[in-house]
């Protein structure tokens, strides 16, 4: 047979003139595609057999809700009616022995319903162990809702420095310690050898992944060292919607059902590069698989969205502040925009995250770039330092080199720590001008007479730094919460603005004011900032938006006028617009991914 098909493939060769190397490729993609579409009709089986059971719990609601609260829940709590929903569907995909992925919109309680399911199998007899991996910013939240809804569940928390993980590690394994559900980081669980062979070692019954974007790429190594854990099921909350991207379809897919997957993940990983390509890009095979996964893995996906459930929830109002930037800063701008420019022109391989960076900084405020601070100030300045008693010794020209990479904002407070160059400091108007203070000084007296409280969210923590400033100058009370902030520390901050009510304003860096934080004590969030990806921003939005608020939410966003800030509102838009959610969509037409950075800012930069 290998001769006869060897002398074929040379007459058909010489007959086609091709290469021998692009005969080969078509042979292996052939092959690799023919294991995509042989797993897809296993998975679509499965998927076929649960479907009908599963849209009858999701369609039919409470009526065909068959499971009840369990009673180990805290008595004086009740689960929504959407909850219990979740719960039911989370049992049923149990007792088919499938994984599924909660994907409620950010705000719905997934914490809550994975607790009343774990509370559930324990009423049932199965006290685990299970374990729960979450980003570091939610572990307090996540312990306290156990301690809220289920304190009889016993909880052990694996977290803390190498020596205290080895003494946990100990414990667990010489079985010192008793728990039924073990709460760790995504970092604490598979940072090293030895955490990760503590996961292999212990028998879970679950292993519930919070927020796993990791998830989402088969590629990468940390996927690949959360799929080592030793677990029975999977249980995956996201509050993202899916991507119409096939590797994140496939790399799911493969955690929903990894038994199907073993043999070939190799194959698939190789077929779908991890970059993401637009609607031209994907080839028919490729946008023909997307649909028919979307189809698969509707049963093993659960996402409602705010607007669908909580009928009881207020309204939420969005407004764009458009804020033209004020004298000086729109000048620097310019200025900023065409050197920019200048050297895109001379070097195309100049780095465009950069130049947006640049740009973004400056429309934001004129004090994260150097401009007032000059050279010949600088080295007036690193002469005067010398009279410092830490600088004595310290050679001028190297001060002058540190200080150089300082943005003025910085230098300005190097100013007030030293002495020696106090006279130096920025004058009180510098450090309030910019185009979107002015906006939001009025717009804060306003919102202060109304009554209401403001969560102020910003992507840069040097413009936390400058906002602090103006919060001072206006003596308004305030809290600030950013990456700095210890985990310890957070839920007491946090605890702070929610029970304190003369508080005004609660300062946040995007980052950090991401998941599980809440604070519906506030009914206005303004986007000091925007940030490229939308997603990031509505889950800012959602501290405010969610389970527990009471009155009218209004979410404000400041866009510095004719800036990048404008494309990447537009871009922004447009990604929003093609939120091709699986749960919707059947078909992978409306996958195209939205203009890329590069293009966007090529776009406003003219070029």
């Amino acid at each position: 047979g290998e001769r006869r098909s060897g002398i074929k493939f040379q007459m058909f060769q010489r007959a086609n003139g091709l290469s021998e190397d692009l005969i080969w490729h078509c042979k292996t993609i052939i092959n690799e595609r023919e294991v995509v579409h042989k797993l897809m009709c296993r998975c679509a089986d499965i998927s076929q057999r649960l479907e009908k059971q599963v849209t009858q719990i999701i369609d039919d609601g409470e009526s065909n809700s068959t499971i009840e609260q369990p009673d180990i829940l805290n008595k004086s709590l009740e689960l929504k009616a959407y909850q219990l929903v979740g719960l039911n569907w989370l049992a049923l995909l149990h007792k088919h022995h499938v994984n599924g992925i909660l994907a409620d919109e950010m705000g719905l309680g997934k914490t809550v319903q994975a607790i009343a399911f774990l509370a559930f199998l324990y009423q049932k007899g199965d006290k685990g162990p299970h374990l729960i991996t979450v980003p570091a910013s939610t572990l307090d939240n996540w312990i306290r809702e156990f301690k809220h809804w289920c304190p009889e569940l016993k909880i052990l928390l694996y977290y803390g420095s190498l020596e205290d993980r080895k003494l946990l590690r100990s414990d667990i394994l010489h079985k010192i310690v008793d728990f039924n559900v073990i709460v760790t980081t995504y970092s604490c669980s598979i940072s090293n050898a030895d955490d990760r062979s503590l996961f292999r070692r212990v028998k879970l019954h679950y292993a519930v992944f919070d927020e796993g974007h990791m998830l989402k790429n088969m590629s990468t190594i940390r996927y690949q060292h959360l799929m080592t854990f030793n677990a029975q099921h999977r249980l995956l909350l996201t509050g993202t919607p899916l991507q119409n991207n096939l590797l994140e379809l496939m790399s799911l897919l493969n955690f929903v059902m990894p038994n199907m997957f073993s043999s070939s993940t190799s194959e698939i990983r190789r077929m779908f590069s991890s970059k993401a390509k637009t609607s031209d890009e994907q080839s028919t095979f490729e946008k023909g698989r997307i649909a028919h996964a979307k189809k698969i893995m509707k049963p093993f996906i659960l996402r409602r969205l705010k607007s669908e459930v909580l009928q009881q929830l207020p309204p939420k109002q969005d407004r764009l502040e458009i804020c033209s930037m004020s004298e000086k800063q729109g000048q620097a701008y310019t200025a900023l925009f065409k050197k920019l420019k200048r050297s895109i022109n001379r070097n195309e391989k100049s780095d465009l995250c950069n130049v947006m960076m640049q740009l973004r900084k400056m429309a934001n405020h004129p004090l994260l770039h150097r401009q007032y601070y000059t050279a010949d100030k600088l080295r007036k300045m690193s002469k005067l330092m010398k009279k410092e008693p830490t600088h004595r010794d310290a050679n001028p020209d190297l001060i002058f080199e540190d200080m150089e990479v300082m943005t003025d904002f910085e230098l300005h407070l190097l100013c007030q720590e030293f002495g020696s160059i106090r006279n130096f400091q920025l004058d009180k108007n510098l450090l309030l001008d910019s185009g979107k203070f002015q906006i939001l000084e009025q717009m804060l007296e306003d919102l202060k007479t109304q009554g209401s409280r403001v969560v102020l969210f910003s992507q840069f923590t040097m413009m936390l730094d400058i906002l602090e400033v103006f919060l001072k100058h206006h003596k308004y009370r305030y809290l600030r919460m950013d990456g700095k902030t210890q985990i310890s520390e957070r839920i007491h901050v946090i605890d702070n603005f929610n029970t304190d009510m003369d508080i005004f304003v609660f300062l946040l860096s995007t980052k950090a004011g991401g998941l599980g934080i809440n604070l519906t004590s506030a009914n206005v969030v303004i986007l000091h900032d925007i940030d490229c990806n939308p997603y990031n921003d509505k889950q800012a939005e959602d501290r405010c938006h969610r389970v527990g608020q009471t009155k009218t939410v209004h979410i404000i966003k400041l866009v510095s006028k004719g800036t990048i800030e404008e494309s990447m509102l537009k871009n922004g838009q447009q990604k929003l617009k093609l939120e091709h959610d699986m749960t919707s969509s059947e078909t992978g037409e409306e996958g195209s991914i939205p203009l890329n950075m590069a293009t966007l800012l090529k776009a406003s930069l003219g070029l």
